[in-house]
């Protein structure tokens, strides 16, 4: 029994050995849940997928030698949320050429600072690591992450192998490959094919042959996979048989590069378990909404008003398949008498293509004032928002906002708790620009269920989902 149990130690400690570790956060904005009326908080974990080509493997699989020194690119990036109650899950992709700011990141390890700069989301992985990248999503989304995994080309082959193949779906025959040299090689006939190994990898890198050529197609086939392959976890013995079980567990911690409060077997086993107890039906998979970007057509950008109402879903624990819906929770009474209130009011109206609408600061703060909050000053303009918000910073001022919010028009899913500011905030986004009432068009389209139609939203256990092969790339 000893023999046995050291052995079983021993085994433990080789596959903590192999998993590779990394700081989480290299911003400089704290990242802080808010737990719900339960006292339960959602739990975010961020996949990044790495083109990086250091190791003779991943220049094999991955190509172009010649980058074998340049800084890996965050080519996949995927965020999972479980909610709170660990009811159901969301995912966000964020198309790599996604051109926004990305922060300042300070790498822990050479001491080297990176300071901010507008460039695509990709780029984000070569400025220190995976903890840029987190910092680049908080802040996009303001949504608090509280872990991330990374594999390589390498890691994913070993993975799908580990796994025993994925099922994946094409409309028509579909070859990867133009007269160029654009493609990932993959060639399949019509219909569902389980993929695995380098086909695998193949897959879930196509961008030429699946719909129209960019990476938002290639993020809807990313999703086809991770479905499908959650609906094989739940449905084999893969999780249940020692030996398979064994096999999935050298290949994932091989693979995997995780922060460092996944920095066990026990750790990941624990986040598996949480994820396992969800139902398919209840998984929800969507593509940021976008629009091309008007300096660079190659590019795109979050779409104006969609892209932060799914960001806000998740944020506040909304579940993106519109059901379950959270009914929204009583307002504390406020005990602060309205001209006690201390609140600034920002403009930031602003969009990728519109300067910020003139006066806007000003106008609603003259309204707050005339309804008796006296002690509201204008801010001026700030960061450009798709939509308007009241922050707080204590839980003492929730009440507070929820009053302010209330003369304004403001539903209460637009108030939120902020831990980069210490005063109430009167944020007018985008969604207002002219006015002093919140219009009721924005209020009726940030209350609809679910995830905005432009996100692109599949469900887990859709297993007839097939990916539209592009005309040009078919055989």
């Amino acid at each position: 029994m000893l023999g046995t149990a050291g052995a079983g130690w021993l085994y433990i400690e080789h596959l903590n050995g192999n998993l590779r570790k990394d700081d989480l956060n290299l911003g400089d904005k704290n990242m802080q849940h808010t737990p719900n009326a339960a006292g339960q908080t959602p739990l975010n974990i961020l996949i990044l997928g790495s083109d990086s080509r250091k190791s003779k493997e991943n220049q094999k699989l991955g190509g172009a030698r010649q980058d074998a020194d340049r800084p890996p690119l965050a080519d996949v990036q995927m965020l999972v949320h479980l909610s709170a109650d660990r009811s159901n899950a969301s995912v966000i992709s964020l198309p790599r050429d996604t051109r926004l700011r990305i922060p300042a990141c300070h790498d822990k390890e050479d001491g080297k600072t990176y300071q901010p700069m507008e460039n695509t989301a990709n780029e984000s992985l070569g400025r220190g690591g995976p903890g840029c990248t987190v910092a680049m999503w908080y802040e996009l989304t303001r949504i608090p992450i509280d872990h991330f995994m990374m594999l390589d080309f390498g890691g994913v082959v070993r993975m799908a192998d580990a796994v025993g193949g994925v099922p994946v779906c094409v409309d028509a025959n579909v070859h990867s490959k133009d007269s160029s040299g654009h493609g990932s090689g993959l060639r399949l006939e019509k219909g569902t094919t389980k993929v695995k190994g380098v086909q695998a990898l193949q897959w879930l890198r196509t961008r030429y042959g699946f719909e129209d050529n960019t990476d938002i197609g290639r993020t809807h086939a990313q999703h086809m996979y991770m479905n499908s392959m959650v609906r094989q976890l739940k449905a084999g013995t893969k999780l249940t048989d020692p030996g398979k079980l064994t096999s999935l567990a050298e290949a994932s911690t091989k693979a995997l590069t995780v922060d460092r409060g996944l920095d066990t077997v026990k750790k990941l086993y624990d986040l598996g378990t949480q994820l396992k107890s969800i139902p398919a039906k209840r998984i929800t998979m969507t593509t940021m909404p976008w629009v091309l970007d008007p300096r660079n057509n190659a590019h795109v950008i979050p779409k104006p008003g969609d892209a932060e109402k799914l960001f806000s879903l998740v944020r506040n624990d909304v579940p993106l398949d519109g059901k379950g819906k959270k009914k929204p929770e009583k307002a504390p009474k406020s005990k602060t008498p309205k001209d006690q209130v201390d609140a600034l009011v920002v403009n930031s109206s602003g969009t990728q293509t519109l300067p910020p609408a003139t006066h806007r600061a000003a106008d609603v703060t003259a309204h707050l004032v005339s309804q008796g909050f006296t002690k509201v000053v204008s801010g001026g303009s700030g960061q450009a928002r798709s939509e308007s918000t009241v922050t707080y910073a204590a839980p003492g001022q929730k009440a507070d906002a929820q009053v302010i919010a209330k003369s304004l028009g403001l539903p209460s899913s637009a108030v939120e708790r902020s831990t980069t500011s210490t005063a109430i905030t009167v944020i007018v986004g985008a969604d207002w620009r002219e006015g002093t009432t919140y219009p009721e068009a924005a209020r009726k389209k940030r209350e609809k269920d679910g995830a905005p139609d432009s996100a692109a939203a599949l469900r887990g256990d859709d297993s007839k989902a097939c990916m539209h092969v592009n005309p040009s790339y078919t055989w």
